[in-house]
Formats: structure tokens, C-alpha cells, sequence
């Protein structure tokens, strides 16, 4: 009895011992990456850089296990998206969020041109492993209303045809609310930003969850 007393006790500490090294080495591992590829909406124009949605979503999730990347830069286009794209996946990202087209469609950029870009990001990031989520975007009234239409309607087709994460509009219920907005009426403020995040992390939860399972 004694030694199978003694084996008893061989076991559990065994046990106990081999249950403190895998929690240590999860959590010693690198938290997972999301990466906000953007323009100045997501870079947080004449913000401080703490203000921005990808950092303030960042703070809503576990840092030890994911951690935002804001990759946004200001009057970028979906071809400049495209162009450092190679720069992005270089941080091997699990999730790439692409923030990308209304500066090509305040330029009245081809839609040919436009969807073509999101088609060749979504492809490559898909392609490096990483999940996607597409941000919506719609251009002011004053654009002609078939242009408008056709040019909110590309990013629900991309994210259709490559079955990713899809937000309708990275704006919603910021665009045209100048208590939201900077006097310029088109780049959000501090709170404006707080929105977005609210807005991006409930489009990016579900795809944040298949990752957790170790699906795409």
C-alpha cells in the first residue's frame, strides 16, 4: 500500500508538472497578428496614434493573444495596398483587414480598376495562409448615383467570391455626423474612431473565433 501510495502521488505531481510547462509555453507564444491594411481612415488622421481603431481594438482583445498592426497610411489607394502588400505579409499576420477604395473612388478610378486590386489582395493574403475581412466603403452624395451604387457594391462582391470576413461600411454611423467627424467632415475624430472600432471588432470576432479553432 505504501508504494502504491507513493506511485499515486509519482503520478499527480507528473501530471501537475506537465500541465505548468503547457501553460507555460502558451502563454510565452507570440500573440497572433491582425494587420489593418488602410488609408487615413484607418492610420487615424491628426490623431494621436493611440486614438485609432486598430489600436483601440487592440484593447479590446486579450493581448496575450492577439495584437493589432495598424497599417494604415494616409491617401492610399488599393493600388498602393496592392504595391506593399509583400511588406505586410513579411509580418506573417493571421487576419488582414482591408481598409482600402475611397480614395480610388474620390478619384473616380475605374471600378474595373478598383475591384481588380481588391481581387489580387484578397488572392495573395489567402494565398500566404492569413483569413481576410473586407471594410466596406460608399462615397459622398455628390458623386453620380450610378457610380455610387456600383462602387459600394464591389467590396460585397469581393468578399462573395472569395468567401472572407465582410464589413458593409466601415463608417456606419459616423459618416455625415459632424459631432464624429473633424471640421474637414471626413476624417473621424476621437470618437468617431471609437465607433469604428465597436463597428470593425464585431465584423472581425467571427473570423478572430475560426482562427482560434484553427480554421480559415
Amino acid at each position: 500500500m505504501v508504494r502504491s501510495s507513493i506511485m499515486s502521488r509519482f503520478q499527480t505531481v507528473k501530471w501537475i508538472l506537465l500541465f505548468c510547462f503547457v501553460l507555460s509555453v502558451h502563454v510565452s507564444a507570440d500573440p497572433r497578428k491582425i494587420v489593418f491594411l488602410g488609408d487615413s481612415l484607418t492610420a487615424g488622421y491628426q490623431l494621436p496614434v493611440d486614438q485609432a481603431y486598430p489600436v483601440l481594438i487592440g484593447k479590446m482583445l486579450d493581448r496575450n493573444r492577439w495584437e493589432t498592426v495598424n497599417a494604415g497610411i494616409s491617401g492610399d489607394t488599393t493600388a498602393g495596398g496592392l504595391s506593399r502588400l509583400n511588406w505586410v505579409l513579411r509580418a506573417h499576420p493571421d487576419i488582414v483587414v482591408v481598409a482600402l477604395g475611397v480614395n480610388d473612388g474620390l478619384r473616380g478610378t475605374s471600378l474595373w480598376t478598383i475591384q481588380n486590386n481588391l481581387d489580387k489582395m484578397v488572392a495573395k493574403i489567402q494565398d500566404s495562409g492569413a483569413s481576410v475581412v473586407i471594410a466596406g466603403m460608399q462615397l459622398p452624395t455628390n458623386y453620380g448615383p450610378s457610380y455610387r451604387k456600383q462602387f459600394a457594391r464591389i467590396f460585397a462582391v469581393v468578399a462573395q467570391k472569395y468567401v472572407v470576413g465582410y464589413i458593409p461600411f466601415l463608417l456606419e454611423g459616423v459618416a455625415l455626423k459632424p459631432e464624429f467627424n473633424l471640421s474637414d467632415g471626413l476624417h473621424p475624430n476621437a470618437k468617431g474612431h471609437q465607433i469604428i472600432a465597436q463597428t470593425v471588432y464585431t465584423g472581425i470576432l467571427p473570423v478572430i473565433k475560426r482562427r482560434e479553432l484553427g480554421q480559415r
